[in-house]
């Protein structure tokens, strides 16, 4: 049995806590399209400084890396739509627990990989965490229906790109190289819409919080890039479970940073679905 070394195990759970991060940097600003916007154009940059000193990855990576591009196109439309009409500590937890159950659940039938007891009993209590968040203040309004809906479809990108970029870096043979240009070829298309959907109001934007989406950005794009380096060193499984502690971060972030209601049992689905995945990805001994 493979064993997940320390050091790369404390690397992803520091990426677990800056994906939670930056995502609460965009949901609690008030314009979250431009800072979104600016998040992203500042891991392009910062893509764009490293590129020339760890070198390009392989050509076989490179349909890869454009996939996960429109993949994660799709998925910053899901989120930041969701972030419009919900909570932090309701889509967050959602999306992210969904994603890797996803792949676990159709594992068999993607890459012959079927599920095992200890895993099934890892994915019912991921659902069960999922339907606590949904139900949190009992039956959902109309807005709650519509954030969870989105959070379910932001979930299931979520599942898509994690498995093409772990693909990706591998076929790469370079895991920075190609974590440099997947910021590069991802990083402008926010910011272009948030420029087209805002015009000259941006600009007064940008000079009073370019701090805040430069932050998130390097925050945003190194801890991905821990995350997609980890995948390439370390069985993909165990760097998913130990990611998706990010649930926890965004959780608490939500309820005790940003002032968001019922966060003890939002807490406590969190933990259900921590729970649950580790169960189905961790195997002891």
């Amino acid at each position: 049995m493979d064993k997940l070394d320390p050091t790369v195990a404390g690397l992803v759970l520091l990426a677990a806590l800056m994906h939670a991060s930056w995502n609460a940097v965009v949901k609690s600003d008030p314009d979250r399209l431009a800072s979104f916007g600016l998040v992203m154009l500042a891991g392009c940059v910062l893509g764009a400084i490293l590129a020339p000193f760890v070198g390009m990855p392989a050509p076989e990576s490179w349909g890869y890396l454009l996939a996960s591009v429109l993949i994660h196109c799709v998925y910053y439309y899901f989120l930041l739509k969701a972030y419009a009409v919900g909570d932090l500590s309701h889509v967050y937890p959602i999306a992210r627990g969904l994603g890797p159950t996803l792949v676990a659940v159709f594992s068999g039938a993607l890459i012959g990989e079927y599920l095992s007891l200890r895993e099934t009993a890892g994915v019912v209590l991921v659902s069960l965490g999922i339907a606590g968040l949904a139900l949190a203040r009992g039956m959902p309004s109309a807005d709650e229906r519509r954030a969870t809906a989105l959070a379910v479809m932001t979930g299931i990108t979520i599942a898509a790109y994690t498995v093409v970029d772990a693909m990706g870096a591998r076929a790469s043979g370079n895991a920075l190289g190609y974590i440099a240009w997947l910021n590069i070829l991802e990083g402008p298309w926010v910011f272009v819409v948030a420029c087209l959907k805002r015009g000259g109001a941006i600009v007064p934007y940008i000079r009073k919080y370019w701090w805040r989406g430069t932050a998130g950005g390097m925050v945003a794009a190194i801890g991905y890039g821990i995350a997609i380096w980890a995948t390439s060193v370390s069985p993909v499984a165990h760097i998913s479970a130990l990611r998706e502690t990010s649930v926890l971060f965004a959780t608490l972030m939500g309820t005790l940073l940003l002032g968001e209601s019922f966060g003890r049992k939002r807490v406590a689905a969190a933990l259900l679905m921590v729970c649950g995945l580790l169960l189905m990805n961790f195997k002891l001994g």
